[in-house]
């Protein structure tokens, strides 16, 4: 039984230590260096991850990269998955949700004639077929993906039943039964196509399972079919024209790195915004709302304030007033964006 999506790749460099087998004696260390003090840094690094790591130890090994003190990511990417993982440094972690909610976009390979219990290639078989559909076969089906639809997500799959992990479920032999969930599906085109894969670019919305579209994509043509490769290439604002790689960054020198960082109010794009005075911004940042003048000043909904260039607060514009629910404390962290 294959392991789960983020835990299949955790305790692989766990080998046994020299010294603790045949009665070996352990070499002698010597004093490990000080590490450096972690730091105040606020902005957002678009990571291009690789195949095989996981979201949560490419998080650690940027924190470490830029010696943040805080990190966190918008969107779990699988070991198996590559591209964009958008990771939101210091103040940036209080603005993941606007990065969650946006529109992602992948590019994903489907292998036919194998269905697995992963819905990816690394799972066990649980379907085959001999058929194979046609280009025109599989562009004829795609338009009953689009738009609002239930999908059934994967068993192995991050979903919490009854407190406990689906894919945990799925791996100790249990029966999992997911109810369907309502997605949106604003695009899928065929880039590629040969006699026993298909090529498709998708632009989604929050929620939604690339594998299930294979999956089910396979089913509906009577062939079966599942992920063989997936790139996730774009998620809300952040694209791959902006992110960098770990082997991009520098091993040796944090302050190197910050030419990297996407300013913190990036991941509010498609927000109004509207500049305040010291005073307005005085009051944002101990959690009172502020009056809004002028012609340009967002009328409601959304919104989220600056003062002299620098972001103070994000909330909502409730009869002409800005109600903050996040104050961002920027004048005194590392630079949080390029210089």
């Amino acid at each position: 039984m294959p392991l789960p999506r983020e835990r299949r790749f955790q305790g692989e460099h766990h080998g046994e230590r020299q010294g603790e087998r045949g009665g070996e004696r352990r070499p002698q260390r010597g004093p490990r260096p000080d590490r450096p003090k972690r730091r105040d840094v606020s902005g957002w690094v678009i990571l291009d991850k690789g195949v095989g790591m996981t979201s949560t130890h490419a998080v650690a090994v940027v924190k470490r990269l830029f010696n943040a003190k805080k990190a966190g990511h918008a969107g779990t990417l699988d070991p198996l998955a590559s591209g964009i993982l958008p990771i939101a440094l210091g103040e940036a972690t209080k603005t993941v949700p606007f990065v969650m909610d946006g529109r992602k976009a992948y590019r994903f390979t489907v292998a036919w004639g194998v269905e697995t219990d992963t819905d990816d290639g690394e799972g066990r078989p649980v379907a085959t077929s001999e058929a194979r559909p046609s280009r025109e076969a599989v562009e004829a089906a795609l338009p009953t993906f689009l738009g609002s639809i239930e999908q059934v997500p994967p068993r192995f799959s991050a979903i919490k039943i009854q407190g406990e992990r689906a894919y945990d479920l799925a791996r100790e032999g249990e029966v999992v039964e997911l109810a369907p969930r309502r997605v949106q599906i604003d695009h899928l085109a065929i880039v590629e196509h040969t006699g026993d894969q298909t090529v498709i670019e998708a632009e989604c919305g929050k929620g939604t399972y690339v594998r299930a579209i294979a999956r089910d994509l396979g089913r509906m043509l009577g062939c079966y079919g599942h992920i063989a490769a997936l790139r996730r290439t774009r998620v809300g604002p952040f694209t791959e024209a902006v992110a960098c790689t770990v082997q991009g960054l520098d091993n040796e020198n944090p302050d190197a790195n910050l030419a990297h960082l996407q300013p913190v109010e990036t991941a509010l794009d498609g927000v109004p915004s509207t500049a305040v005075s010291r005073d307005m911004a005085l009051r944002l940042m101990r959690g009172q709302p502020v009056i809004l003048r002028g012609r340009d000043a967002p009328a409601s909904g959304k919104a989220f304030a600056t003062c002299g260039g620098i972001l103070v607060a994000v909330g909502d514009v409730e009869r002409g007033e800005l109600v903050p629910h996040r104050v961002f404390h920027l004048g005194g962290t590392a630079a949080n964006r390029p210089a």
